[in-house]
């Protein structure tokens, strides 16, 4: 794990992600690493998505002040 999770921002998560596709479209990729790789990938993957919908409802928020 690259970054403590609790400290992670979405950019971080996302060069994480980049970097994992890069290590896995490699040669150098072995067999016995794609599963952590993979494993990985996934919890990156829920944590952008949890932080995209978090932003989405909180701008809702802010916008439907401003009509308010």
């Amino acid at each position: 794990m690259e970054n403590n999770d609790k400290e992670m921002t979405y950019s971080s998560a996302v060069s994480e992600l980049e970097k994992i596709v890069r290590e896995m479209q490699s040669d150098s990729c072995s067999i016995d690493n794609l599963s952590a790789l993979t494993s990985r990938s996934l919890q990156l993957l829920k944590f952008c998505k949890a932080k995209l919908q978090t932003t989405d409802e909180e701008l809702k928020k802010i916008l439907a002040e401003l009509e308010a």
